[in-house]
């Protein structure tokens, strides 16, 4: 990477860890935009570099056509930071903060655990996926960054910015995984009580161990290591809905449990 390139990556990056440390905004794009996948995960890669805090899992989103041609890739990450995951037993909303003058939304989605010593090779199928899991949850992602464009400014953008996450709701496990097909699980997402998305992950590409197996082979190939375990955040089943400070959110999945949160404005973090 030349000495340009290098600094224009550490501006980003450094722009966007600053703004989510402390709470602020970011306007306009804080540089160049990535113009390719490789720019853009240089950018997310420098951030975790200057962030330092301990990474738990990963989200994985969609890249829609033509994009995903274009790009090479039909799906993004993003790390997910262990102290914004919140575990939420049944009943329980707890509050997950956003950046309120950013862009933010909520995500009905299945959490799967790759179970420590993994080393490869990645999984071709989902029987071979199954069997390097420990645990599945049902969650809610919560989608929001400092830049309120990062959403309909592409993925290149969003990869640019950690993949646009800020937190898990990480609810209760989902009962005898092992024999629930993910896919014909019918789940509706709510905000303050009224129904604004439902779908199965069938609509997903090849479903919630796909995006387990895109993830291994992204984070491989980004000399990332991933055997010490790691959460997958596999997707918006029902879409990806903006949410604003207050409201309410519920993320059912019929038959299997549900999941709650309220939408906070998020706070300066200190150290």
């Amino acid at each position: 990477m030349g000495n340009e390139l290098s600094a224009q990556v550490d501006q980003v990056a450094q722009a966007f860890v600053t703004a989510r440390a402390q709470a602020g905004v970011v306007l306009p794009y804080p540089g160049t935009a990535p113009v390719d996948l490789a720019s853009a995960y240089a950018i997310q890669d420098c951030a975790i570099a200057i962030d330092g805090r301990t990474i738990t899992g990963w989200k994985v989103g969609r890249i829609n056509a033509p994009l995903d041609t274009d790009l090479g890739s039909n799906r993004l990450s993003g790390p997910v930071f262990a102290d914004s995951v919140v575990d939420a037993a049944a009943g329980d909303a707890p509050a997950m903060p956003v950046f309120t003058q950013g862009f933010a939304a909520a995500e009905a989605e299945f959490l799967l655990h790759v179970a420590p010593g993994f080393a490869g090779p990645v999984p071709t199928d989902d029987a071979g996926t199954k069997a390097i899991l420990d645990d599945i949850r049902l969650g809610i992602e919560i989608a929001s960054s400092p830049y309120p464009g990062i959403n309909s400014d592409g993925p290149l953008v969003t990869i640019s910015d950690y993949g646009n996450n800020f937190g898990l709701v990480r609810g209760e496990t989902l009962a005898a995984w092992q024999d629930v097909d993910l896919c014909a699980v019918q789940v509706r997402t709510e905000i303050d009580g009224e129904v604004i998305g439902a779908a199965t992950a069938a609509k997903m590409l090849d479903g919630p161990y796909g995006a387990v197996r895109f993830l291994l082979g992204n984070l491989m190939a980004r000399g990332i290591d991933v055997s010490g375990g790691l959460w997958v955040s596999t997707g918006a089943i029902t879409g990806v809905h903006e949410v604003r400070v207050g409201q309410h959110v519920r993320a059912v999945f019929e038959g299997c449990g549900e999941v709650l949160c309220t939408i906070a404005a998020a706070t300066s973090r200190q150290g």
